[in-house]
């Protein structure tokens, strides 16, 4: 799915609706770089003259993408009106040219992109290039607590059958081998991920890894800070364990930049941070033209967001070797609004 698939039959866009949602979490969910209770995202409705409704969705991010509730709802009611009474195919390339955050970006180009699936009387992961639906698995996150208390978390996940951990780190190194070590020992069978986000350096991060060398780490995710390319670069060289990057991709030419460089093993997707699904699959598209590993990641997120991201995996399962989806498992309540069953890290495609 590229502009080359973007046309203008189809019907004019007659109406953007925005609004603010919360959706309560089980628990609070901690890392290096945030605490939060709720995941609170902004719902941007779009109807066609026909009536075909997409629905689009961006969190607050500000730790990351800079934007809060606020940045997004003004920068989505600021543009949309140059989007409105325009074709779903040509108001995506207008989109991408406009200056705004790449959550509201992501926002909206989820929602008109999900019109052209619905023009051709697709669903979303056939329009992206999936033939029929697959089962995925997700990891779910352990969040940043005591020792103890992240291994009774991660026990607790291995009992609901989700035995891929995506464990949160923080600055303290020891505190880091610690959590590590008790989580492997108490789960031999699980797969652990570990995501310091951002807060470790070179030093430590190597520390680290030479501390659990005997254990079985699947990935570590962004040790240093974003925009330290040579210092992530360094630790890939030094590492027995697979390098993830995150915060230091945002965008093609980033991950180019990673990839030629050779500054990480793998790189972390995520449709909040590039803008959406239109420049996500420009990023796998060249991962996978250069046979590059991809985790599809998310930050804290609505029902609808995931749909659009688990639709993206479904189509590129032989990139995307991870998948960070798991924010419907956090959520308090279950969410009518979800096309896919969780159960355990299995997801099932189930559309209402």
């Amino acid at each position: 799915m590229g502009y080359d698939r973007l046309n203008d039959v189809g019907f004019k866009i007659q109406s953007i609706d925005v609004q603010t949602k919360q959706i309560p979490l089980k628990t609070p969910f901690i890392t290096a770089l945030r605490r939060v209770e709720n995941v609170e995202f902004v719902r941007v409705t779009l109807v066609c003259e026909n009536g075909l409704t997409a629905i689009g969705e961006a969190p607050a991010t500000k730790a990351i993408t800079g934007e809060g509730l606020k940045d997004i709802f003004d920068s989505i009611q600021k543009v949309k009106d140059i989007i409105i009474s325009h074709m779903p195919g040509y108001a995506l390339k207008i989109l991408h040219k406009l200056s705004i955050g790449s959550g509201a970006k992501a926002a909206l180009d989820m929602a008109l992109v999900s019109l052209l699936a619905l023009e051709k009387k697709e669903p979303l992961y056939k329009y992206l290039g999936a033939k029929e639906p697959i089962v995925l698995k997700t990891d779910i996150t352990i969040s940043l607590k005591t020792p103890h208390a992240m291994k009774e978390d991660s026990v607790l996940a291995c009992a609901n059958g989700i035995n891929i951990l995506k464990v949160k780190l923080g600055k303290d190194i020891a505190h880091a081998i610690e959590v590590t070590k008790n989580i492997s020992q108490a789960l031999p069978h699980a797969k652990i991920i570990i995501d310091a986000n951002q807060a470790w350096h070179v030093d430590n991060t190597l520390e680290y890894i030479e501390a659990v060398k005997d254990i079985e780490v699947e990935l570590i995710e962004q040790p240093v800070i974003a925009d330290d390319i040579n210092g992530l670069k360094t630790i890939t060289e030094n590492s027995h364990i697979p390098i993830l990057a995150d915060e230091t991709v945002f965008t093609l030419d980033d991950a180019k930049k990673v990839v030629e460089s050779k500054s990480a093993d793998m790189i972390n997707i995520k449709l909040m941070k590039c803008g959406g699904l239109t420049k996500a699959v420009e990023i796998l598209e060249y991962a996978r033209e250069k046979n590059v590993n991809c985790m599809l990641g998310s930050m804290l997120e609505g029902p609808h967001s995931i749909n659009a991201a688990l639709h993206l995996a479904m189509a590129y399962s032989d990139v995307i070797k991870y998948i960070d989806l798991d924010s419907p498992l956090l959520y308090k309540e279950a969410s009518i609004d979800l096309e896919f069953d969780f159960k355990g890290c299995e997801i099932t495609y189930n559309p209402r």
